[in-house]
């Protein structure tokens, strides 16, 4: 039932009236905050910008969860993409030692090499989740939507009491 959860929330999601570029910012901030690991300064930063620009939050909270559970999986990837960043590229090596050495950096956590690789990866496919998911709003609001209404698997999934059943306790809960 949680899977049936996840997607009845995807789709009411696509189906809300929210901008797509509201959505798409959501879902790019939500990439970040789920790739990396949730206790450093990065999260404050990042929760703040959720909070103050004009995103959609349910879009960066569905990529956040969605992104959290694959980051277990892509911690040896992690590890090594800030190992690399952190110990294999020269001059860089000066300006980790000058924000290792001052008060409120290190608190950052950048010197982690799992984060770092996380923050690098996910900085890399921030504007590439962006586009992508704005052009996925819009191609599912204008193409998709109709037709996946009239498949027979939805009509069956719509009819089935368990799923009914799973609504109407959905609804009571709030």
């Amino acid at each position: 039932m949680f899977y049936l959860k996840i997607l009845h929330r995807l789709i009411t999601l696509l189906r809300s009236d929210a901008s797509p570029t509201q959505m798409a910012w959501g879902f790019a901030l939500g990439t970040v905050l789920g790739f990396t690991p949730f206790l450093g300064l990065h999260t404050l930063l990042l929760i703040g910008m959720l909070c103050i620009f004009r995103v959609n939050l349910s879009s960066a909270f569905f990529s956040w969860a969605l992104y959290s559970a694959l980051a277990w999986i892509l911690d040896p990837l992690f590890h090594s993409i800030g190992f690399f960043v952190l110990t294999q590229i020269p001059f860089l090596l000066p300006l980790w030692t000058k924000l290792y050495n001052l008060p409120l950096a290190p608190l950052t956590r950048f010197n982690n090499t799992v984060f770092m690789g996380s923050l690098v990866f996910s900085l890399v496919l921030f504007l590439p989740h962006y586009f992508g998911f704005k052009w996925f709003v819009q191609k599912y609001r204008k193409d998709w939507h109709t037709p996946i209404e009239k498949l027979k698997i939805v009509h069956v999934l719509k009819a089935s009491k368990i799923v009914q059943f799973y609504f109407k306790i959905q609804k009571m809960e709030g």
